[in-house]
Formats: C-alpha cells, sequence, structure tokens
C-alpha cells in the first residue's frame, strides 16, 4: 500500500542496441523488464522517437560503429531524453570502458559478464535515471511552479536544503540568503503574531505524518506585511532526520479580495439592518404620535372643553348674581391648575424642558431623583453636547432606570455619563434579578434602533441573579442636527 501522497512513475522499459548476446532479452524479460531490441543508432532514435526508455543497453553495431561511437550519436538527440546509457565495453587491453564514459555513457559492463552482474547493473541504471527524471521534474517545476519550492530542515533548526527562485519575488530576499543558514530561513520571515501557531499546526503534522496547509503572514525585506499559502509534509531521513517539503505561494490579493467582500457582506447587513431599524423608529414614532393624540383627545382636550363651557357659565353667573360667581370661579381656578400639571406631564413624555434648557446632566439629575430606588450619580459631563446626542444619553438612561423599577426587583442602582475621547458612555447598573435581554422587549429594542441611528452601540450584561449592567456608546459628532 502506497503511503498517502506518493506518487508511482511510469516505468519505461530497456531499449538493447546492437550485437547484445542472444540471452540477454530474456534474461532482462525474467527479471520483469520490459524490452525493445534494435539493430543499430538509426533504428535506436526512431524507437526513442516512438516510445521513451529508461535505460538503453548499448553494443556495437554489426559491420559499423562501435558501442563508444553509437554512444554519440545517442547522446547527441533530444530524443535521448533522460535515458540512462549503459554501455558494453569489450574485454580489450586499453580503457574501453573510459572511451565509453567521455562518449556519453552513463555507466559500462565489461564482456564477458554474468547474468546477475546485468540484472545488478540494469537495476542500478533503471533507479538512476529515475533519479534523474525526478531531478530534471524537480527543476523545471522550481523554475516555472509560481510559488516557492523548498526542503527545510525540521531536525537541525529549521535550515534550509533547497529553495526555489521564487522566494525573492515572495519574501524580497534572494535565495542564496536561505540555504544553508541558520539565521534566515522560512521561520524567520513568518510573522511574529503566527509563528507560535505555524510551529503548532506543522508539529501535529509530524505526529500522524499527515500533509499540512497553512495560511500565515510573512514580512518581507521591505517591511511589507503579506499572506502565504504553505502546502507540504514532513519526510523522514536516514540517521532520524525530518525534513519538511513544501512549496509556498502569495495569496495576499486574494485575502485582500476575501477580506474585502466580507467587508462588503458586513455593510450589506448593517444597511439591511439600518433600513429596518428605521422602519421600526418610525413605526414608533407613527404609535407614539397615536398615543399623543389620545391622551390629549382623552384628556387634556376634553377637560379644556369642560373649562370652556365653565368660563362661559361663569360668565353667564357673574352677570347674574356676582356673589355666587367667587365660589365657582375658585373651582374653575383648580381645574385650571390641573390642566396644566396635565399637559406638563404629557410634555415631559414627549421631550423634558429640562434638557432643552439646561442640558444632559440636569435632566439625567432628575430622572435619578424621580426613580423609586436610590440612584448614585457616578458621573455626568459638564459640557452640553450635540442635541441628538444628549437626547439619546438621555432616553437610554430613562429606559434603563424604567427597567429597574419594573423588572430588576433591584435596590440600588448607578448611572454614569461619561465623555471619553470621541465617546459619550452611558452606563446604568443596578444589583437587581439579572436576567435582561436586549432583545427582550420592544422597550430595548427601540432604545437599540434609536442608538443605531446615530451609529452607537448598545449592550446589555445581565448574568441572572447578578443584576444588570446596561452600557450605550455613542460617537460625539459636534454640531449634530437635533432629533425627537
Amino acid at each position: 500500500m502506497p503511503r498517502a501522497g506518493f506518487v508511482r512513475r511510469r516505468q519505461a522499459g530497456v531499449l538493447l542496441v546492437g550485437t547484445t548476446e542472444p540471452e540477454v532479452q530474456s534474461w532482462l524479460h525474467a527479471d520483469g523488464h520490459s524490452t525493445r531490441a534494435v539493430r543499430d543508432a538509426a533504428g535506436a532514435l526512431k524507437a526513442l522517437g516512438d516510445d521513451p526508455a529508461d535505460l538503453i543497453i548499448v553494443d556495437r553495431e554489426r559491420g559499423g560503429r562501435d558501442a563508444r561511437a553509437v554512444c554519440v550519436v545517442l547522446r547527441d538527440d533530444e530524443r535521448l531524453g533522460e535515458a540512462w546509457l549503459l554501455a558494453i565495453a569489450p574485454a580489450t587491453r586499453g580503457r574501453p570502458a573510459d572511451a565509453a564514459l567521455d562518449a556519453g555513457a552513463d555507466d559500462y559492463l565489461h564482456r564477458p559478464f554474468s547474468r546477475a552482474q546485468l540484472i545488478a547493473r540494469t537495476r542500478a541504471g533503471l533507479r538512476a535515471a529515475q533519479q534523474r527524471a525526478d531531478g530534471s521534474l524537480l527543476r523545471t517545476l522550481m523554475v516555472n511552479v509560481p510559488g516557492a519550492i523548498y526542503r527545510s530542515a525540521w531536525h537541525a533548526g529549521h535550515a534550509l536544503e533547497l529553495i526555489s527562485d521564487e522566494i525573492e519575488r515572495i519574501s524580497g530576499y534572494p535565495p542564496e540568503n536561505f540555504v544553508a543558514s541558520s539565521r534566515r530561513t522560512i521561520l524567520s520571515i513568518i510573522h511574529p503574531d503566527d509563528r507560535p501557531g505555524v510551529l503548532e499546526a506543522v508539529g501535529h503534522a509530524s505526529t500522524g505524518r499527515e500533509p499540512f496547509v497553512l495560511e500565515y503572514r510573512i514580512v518581507r525585506a521591505d517591511g511589507e506585511v503579506r499572506w502565504v499559502l504553505d502546502r507540504g509534509q514532513l519526510v523522514p531521513g536516514a540517521g532520524g532526520r525530518l525534513w519538511m517539503d513544501g512549496a509556498i505561494f502569495d495569496i495576499t490579493e486574494r485575502r485582500e479580495a476575501e477580506r474585502a467582500l466580507r467587508e462588503r457582506e458586513i455593510e450589506e447587513a448593517r444597511t439591511d439592518e439600518l433600513r429596518a431599524s428605521r422602519a421600526r423608529i418610525v413605526e414608533a414614532a407613527d404609535a407614539a404620535r397615536r398615543k399623543i393624540e389620545r391622551d390629549l383627545h382623552d384628556g387634556a382636550q376634553q377637560r379644556l372643553v369642560a373649562l370652556a363651557l365653565d368660563v362661559r357659565m361663569a360668565q353667564t353667573r357673574f352677570a347674574r348674581d356676582p356673589a355666587s360667581a367667587g365660589a365657582f370661579l375658585d373651582r374653575l381656578g383648580k381645574e385650571l391648575a390641573d390642566a396644566s400639571a396635565e399637559l406638563r406631564e404629557l410634555a415631559r413624555g414627549i421631550h423634558p424642558a429640562v434638557l432643552t434648557e439646561r442640558g444632559l446632566a440636569p435632566a439625567v439629575a432628575a430622572l435619578a431623583a424621580r426613580a423609586p430606588v436610590p440612584v448614585d450619580m457616578l458621573e455626568l459631563p459638564d459640557a452640553r453636547l450635540p442635541p441628538a446626542l444628549e437626547a439619546t444619553a438621555y432616553f437610554t438612561v430613562a429606559e434603563a432606570l424604567t427597567n429597574v423599577a419594573k423588572y430588576a426587583g433591584a435596590s440600588h442602582a448607578s448611572v454614569r455619563v461619561a465623555a471619553q475621547g470621541s465617546e459619550l458612555v452611558v452606563e446604568v447598573r443596578d444589583d437587581g434579578v439579572g436576567g435582561a435581554s436586549p432583545d427582550g422587549g420592544s422597550g430595548l429594542t427601540g432604545l437599540a434602533d434609536r442608538i443605531g441611528a446615530i451609529d452607537g452601540t448598545l449592550t446589555v450584561v445581565s448574568p441572572p441573579g447578578d443584576g444588570t449592567l446596561l452600557r450605550a456608546v455613542l460617537p460625539i459628532r459636534v454640531g449634530s442636527p437635533a432629533t425627537g
């Protein structure tokens, strides 16, 4: 069973050229090798053009070139590819084997030779051909793959054994700075905040001998921060060594596109929520206007109509019997005072006069004074703020204290309104039963809408049994228009 990630290379077989002994082909076939045989160099080149070979065993041509000359012809032709040349050298005085090597052969076999010698050289040649092809493939990949291919030692301070030239485009450092350096490694260019996570992830992969796929930041030579994708695997070597083989790709543009997409989705969601919030505000305002109309019609308006009738009656009585009109006028004065108080109370629910006339601090203090539980004023702003901001902060405190009175079962509350830089922070805390939720009622939902309309945020921290903290953070914009 091949291990995960292992790719088996196609075996291209053996080509016999020239007058090799008849038994050679049968020996190779019995050892499991696919073989072909041709008479001369021309036939070899034609055969290689039709189908490549991994190993070519070269002997003399009958009545033609010797093995050395055949090697020269083959080595000069591109159809040879990555094949391994094994020349059969005659058993004569001198140095015919060296001549074959000088002519381009990769190895030689003296004649006479045994079956075992032939099989041993054939297997060695095929392994060498595969290594040569793999090396050629690696060199091609290192030049053409749009990533930095590397081999890094996991066992010796992460020193790099090899790395492709693409690392310079990605990191800004030339490849020669990395190879066999204890100072410049892949780990050294990883962003310091990402380095522990990378080490942990690769260490975990080493335990299970599994491939790893990581995305992390690097710091280039010019200080620019870039995002990379690192795909690799830890590979065991001789002597307990452990290598990390992989490739690094620059994915900064992809990450930037993903970030822009997320921001656009967030903005779209925020826009949708803002539309919904504005719709709820309009709906709440319409409901408030209808309530004011009912309150005016059923309360103050009816009282004023009755008072108008009483005034006409008083005029008639005074004209007929002035002495009897005194008590009637006293009652009429009391009715006018009650109507005035009712109108003041109604106006306070719409917009408190003290907020408009004196500002946020006195208005919040008045809220605290009317609260049914003791309220500590921890901090209030001294200066006036934009009207819309003051109104939002006021109604935040008002809603919070109303909830304290209705639901919290609290014995004590505190209010803090403080300007912090470009923000106004409003906090109302109680020691009640807790368990409040910003989504739990129309009051807090409407308050969240009001706060969101000026780009503020509302949070409610209310663990059961441990009180409630309502906190609003409102941006301070000088010159903001007033809102109701």
